[in-house]
C-alpha cells in the first residue's frame, strides 16, 4: 500500500513490471478491426496498465464489436482491485489530464448502464482532434459478472491479490458515496461541455432519438447549475419551485431567462442550437458562479477550437 506521503497520482501510476504492459492483447484487437482510434486506445491502455491497482482492461462498444467509425469513442472497462478503488478514483483526473492528454477533468457519466462501478468521460486531444474516452471503473470482484453482461475484448487480465470481504464492502461504500455526492458548479459545467460533444456526434450521425435524450440532459444540467450556484440549500426536488426560489434577485431572474431559452428551443437540436446553448451556459457560469471557471479558461478555449475543427 502507498505510504502516507504518496500522492494520489503517484499511487495510480505506480509502475508494474515491464511484462505487464507487454501483456496487453492489442494485436488481437487490431487483427479483427484496425480503427483510426487504435493509436489512442493503445496509448490510454498502456497508461492504465502501468498502475499496480489495475487488474483488467476490457474494450467494449463499437471498437470491441468491429463496427467503429471515425466518430466512435474509446470505451474501456477498467478493473481495479477493490482495496485500491477509492485511491484510484481520486487520482483518475490527474492521471488523465497530466499523462493522458485530457483537456478537462472527467464527467461522472450519468448515461452509462450500472454494472456495479462508476463511469467517467474524458475529452482527449489526439492527432489534432478531440476524442471521447469512456472509462468505467469497476471493482475487480465485479469483473467476472460484468463479462457475462456485456460483450468485451480483453486487453489485460492479471490475477489480483486476494480480495477480502472487507475490501469488497469498502469499494461498495465508496461507490455509493460517490453516487450520492452533490456535483459542484465546475462538475456541472464540464457536464455541459461533454454533452455538447456527444450531441454534435449524434447530429452528424442522424441519431435523432438519442440527440433528443441528451439535449434534455443538457437542459437538466443547466437547471442544476443555476440551483447549485444560486440556491444551494434548496429544499425542493428537481424542477419544482424554481421561480419562487430564483426570481428574488436580478441574477436569479437572468438565470431563469437562460433556462427558459433552453427549454423552449427545438426538441431535437441542430449543431447551431448546441453551440448557442454552450455560449449561453458559459455566460451563465461567468455570471452566477465564476469560480467554476478557475483553472479552466485555457482548456475551454482549446475545447472550442477543437469543436470548430471537428
Amino acid at each position: 500500500m502507498p505510504t502516507a506521503t504518496t500522492t494520489p497520482l503517484a499511487a495510480a501510476t505506480a509502475a508494474v513490471p515491464a511484462a505487464g504492459t507487454a501483456g496487453l492483447r492489442l494485436a488481437e484487437l487490431a487483427e479483427a478491426n484496425r480503427p483510426a482510434q487504435l493509436p489512442l486506445l493503445t496509448r490510454i491502455a498502456e497508461l492504465l496498465a502501468a498502475s499496480e491497482a489495475v487488474t483488467h482492461l476490457l474494450v467494449r462498444g463499437s471498437l470491441a464489436s468491429g463496427t467503429a467509425d471515425r466518430l466512435s469513442d474509446v470505451d474501456f472497462v477498467v478493473g481495479v482491485h477493490d482495496r485500491d478503488l477509492p485511491a484510484f478514483t481520486l487520482a483518475l483526473d490527474d492521471l488523465m489530464t497530466v499523462a493522458g492528454g485530457a483537456l478537462l477533468p472527467g464527467w461522472r457519466d450519468a448515461i452509462v448502464a450500472d454494472l456495479g462501478g462508476v463511469g467517467f468521460v474524458f475529452l482527449v486531444q489526439h492527432e489534432g482532434k478531440l476524442h471521447q474516452v469512456d472509462l468505467y471503473l469497476a471493482p475487480a470482484s465485479r469483473i467476472s459478472a460484468i463479462r457475462q453482461q456485456i460483450a468485451v475484448k480483453v486487453l489485460l487480465e492479471r490475477t489480483p491479490a486476494e480480495i477480502t470481504t472487507s475490501q469488497i464492502e469498502q469499494a461498495r461504500r465508496h461507490l455509493a458515496a460517490l453516487g450520492k455526492r452533490p456535483r459542484s458548479c465546475t462538475e456541472l459545467l464540464i457536464e455541459h461541455l461533454v454533452l455538447a460533444v456527444l450531441l454534435h456526434k449524434r447530429i452528424r450521425r442522424g441519431q435523432r432519438f438519442i440527440a433528443y435524450a441528451e439535449w434534455h440532459l443538457l437542459h437538466t444540467a443547466t437547471k442544476d447549475l443555476i440551483k447549485t450556484a444560486l440556491a444551494p440549500a434548496s429544499r425542493f426536488w428537481g424542477w419544482y419551485q424554481l421561480r419562487e426560489e430564483l426570481a428574488l434577485t436580478p441574477i436569479g431572474r437572468a438565470g431563469l431567462a437562460d433556462l427558459d431559452a433552453a427549454v423552449t428551443s427545438p426538441a431535437v437540436p441542430t449543431a447551431t442550437d448546441v453551440d448557442t446553448a454552450l455560449d449561453r451556459v458559459l455566460a451563465l457560469t461567468e455570471r452566477a458562479c465564476p469560480h467554476a471557471l478557475d483553472g479552466l479558461t485555457d482548456a475551454i478555449s482549446a475545447y472550442r477550437t477543437y469543436l470548430e475543427l471537428a
